[in-house]
């Protein structure tokens, strides 16, 4: 597992970058008009923020100019501190707005990222997350998007105004003095150099936190799952120590990662005192040889724009640091996106059952050379036929490995052919939408699911048509009626913690969901291996109430639960290797039969 995490780690690492940022920009073409206006705002905010010096250098004029005379006119001062306000004050107000409206697009693009990923889940084929953690797609939901929705809005907000700030600065500082303007500009190959080299080691680093953070959600997530297993088989110790060692890897990278990226604003600094005082020793200088135009107001205004130059040069930093994070989580989320989905088939037009509701299924199944594997290069099932009448009860029986599963996740459509056909009423699955499918096919499955609802929601599930007086009938031939009279609420109790509820109630339950369906065709996925004994009894006449008269396909591991099925196939290695009914297969003292004894034996 370790490993597998570990390849994948290294197959994402192309992922961002350069493809990341285009693509990321061209998801946002959607919210441009109100990015246009954020960046009118930025550039009037940049544009009173670059002139208000000069202003500031007219009042430092006033004041030194008449000082020693004591002549100052305090309605000039009180003029040019008036216009500094209102400056200053409406530069507030246009970033107040750019800042909002830049949040309000990166919240609702994160929002629709999250609707579309939502809605990716449900396209791509079951086959991807048979190779992917559960932990890893939930990262992409949560974890990327929220990096990309944090650091979006502030590094195209930062970028933007600093670029704007940076431009006008140096503009301003060359109309100033342009002797001055040469002083600070010859600290801008080092400021870019630094920049360069810091960004280029950090954006390795944020690419691997995403990775890291995904796979400790996997993680996370497996242990959770597994909580029980883990406590009862004393791995707790083993399981932890693999927790850590991802956690540590995560730690050093995120370490490193912000490591150098703290290192952009002190250095910045450091090149910017340089500048400082370079400003200080070159202004002197020309002030005492009486250079035209310079004063103590022009320098006092040049070590306000040489802060002006120095801080977007340290935002262009922080906002490159920024678009390197929304960049790494984009690729993520944008691989997920353009994963490879379900086939398209809205123009299938094959129906078993109309619209309107009329039709009828009578539910012959055929299956017609039927080759699949996971993998082309590893074939499961090489060439598998039968014939399914309508009515029959079909149990399938075997060895762990047999294709068992396999056969009703490809009757489902669950995952294509690589070969061969399988029929419903003579209409091939593959002319059928895989909707009609689900539709006509009710499942009671191993793996018990509930979710967050009442007992009432989770007996109905998507059905919206049955009494109150056919859901109490269900109840009592699913064996729950005595279970729903014993919670407050009955059948309105809500589910929110299934520690209190058994593993053969949620058993239980979910059999009366399929009894709710009341689908044409039916499929049992060893529906009776969480109950007891009496409990099973009483299933087993559930079932054949619920299977009569339709078309049911059992799995089953205890043998004794289908010994009344009307045919049994018994299958190894992909193959059908015997069929008939319980007393003949008995009779011919094969395979399945030593299966059969083989289970009392070890009772």
């Amino acid at each position: 597992m370790m490993k597998k995490n570990k390849d994948r780690i290294k197959d994402k690492k192309k992922s961002g970058g350069a493809k990341s940022i285009k693509r990321l920009f061209a998801s946002l073409r959607p919210y441009l008009p109100q990015i246009i206006v954020s960046f009118a705002c930025i550039i009037i905010s940049t544009v009173l923020a670059v002139y208000a010096p000069q202003w500031l250098s007219k009042l430092t004029d006033e004041i030194a100019d008449h000082q020693a005379a004591r002549d100052i006119d305090m309605d000039k001062v009180t003029k040019f501190a008036v216009v500094l306000i209102a400056f200053y004050g409406s530069n507030a107000v246009c970033s107040y707005v750019s800042g909002f409206l830049m949040t309000t697009v990166t919240q609702r693009f994160s929002q629709r990222l999250r609707t579309s990923v939502s809605i990716k889940m449900n396209k791509v084929p079951l086959g991807y997350y048979d190779s992917h953690l559960y932990g890893d797609t939930l990262s992409v939901i949560t974890n990327d998007i929220d990096t990309l929705g944090q650091n979006l809005e502030q590094a195209i907000s930062m970028f933007f105004s600093s670029a704007c700030m940076l431009i006008g600065v140096l503009v301003a500082m060359f109309v100033t003095a342009w002797q001055m303007a040469l002083t600070v500009l010859i600290m801008l190959p080092f400021m870019l150099v630094l920049i360069f080299i810091l960004s280029k080691l950090a954006l390795p680093r944020f690419r691997k936190n995403q990775m890291y953070l995904a796979e400790l959600n996997g993680k996370i997530e497996e242990n959770y799952a597994g909580h029980s297993v883990i406590r009862a088989f004393g791995a707790g110790e083993r399981k932890t120590g693999e927790f850590e060692e991802i956690n540590v890897r995560l730690k050093k990278s995120v370490f490193t990662g912000q490591t150098i990226a703290g290192f952009m604003m002190p250095a910045m600094n450091f090149v910017a005192y340089f500048a400082f005082a370079a400003v200080c020793v070159v202004g002197g200088l020309l002030l005492n040889s009486g250079a035209a135009g310079i004063s103590m107001g022009t320098i006092t205004a040049f070590l306000v724009y040489i802060n002006l130059f120095q801080n977007p040069m340290s935002q262009l930093a922080q906002a490159m640091n920024s678009l390197q994070m929304a960049a790494a989580a984009a690729g993520r989320i944008f691989d997920f996106l353009e994963q490879e989905e379900l086939s398209d088939e809205s123009g299938k037009t094959r129906k078993l059952i109309k619209e309107d509701g009329s039709g009828h299924v009578r539910g012959d199944v055929e299956f017609k050379n039927v080759r699949f594997g996971y993998s082309p290069d590893k074939i499961i099932i090489p060439d598998f036929s039968a014939k399914v009448k309508a009515g029959m009860k079909v149990a399938i029986v075997g060895p762990t490995g047999a294709g068992k599963t396999t056969m009703v996740n490809l009757l489902m459509r669950f995952y294509e052919l690589n070969g061969g056909d399988i029929t419903i009423d003579g209409v091939s699955v593959n002319d059928m939408s895989r909707e009609e499918i689900h539709d006509i096919f009710g499942m009671v499955l191993q793996d018990t699911w509930m979710f967050d609802g009442t007992l009432r929601d989770n007996i109905l599930f998507s059905k919206t048509n049955v009494s109150d007086e056919r859901l109490e009938e269900i109840c009592r031939e699913a064996g729950i009626a005595h279970y729903v009279s014993t919670l407050p609420g009955g059948l309105d109790y809500r589910m929110e913690d299934e520690s209190n509820i058994s593993s053969g109630q949620k058993q239980l339950i979910t059999i009366a969901r399929a009894m709710a369906e009341n689908a044409p065709l039916l499929i049992l996925d060893e529906a009776t291996s969480n109950v007891d004994t009496r409990t099973e009894e009483l299933i087993q006449s559930a079932m054949d109430k619920l299977t009569t008269g339709r078309t049911s396909f059992v799995i089953a591991h205890r043998l004794s639960t289908i010994k009344n099925a009307d045919l049994i196939l018994v299958m190894k290695d992909g193959n059908i290797i015997e069929q008939g009914t319980h007393d003949a297969l008995m009779k011919e003292q094969g395979f399945y039969a030593g299966l059969y004894n083989a289970q009392f034996a070890a009772a």
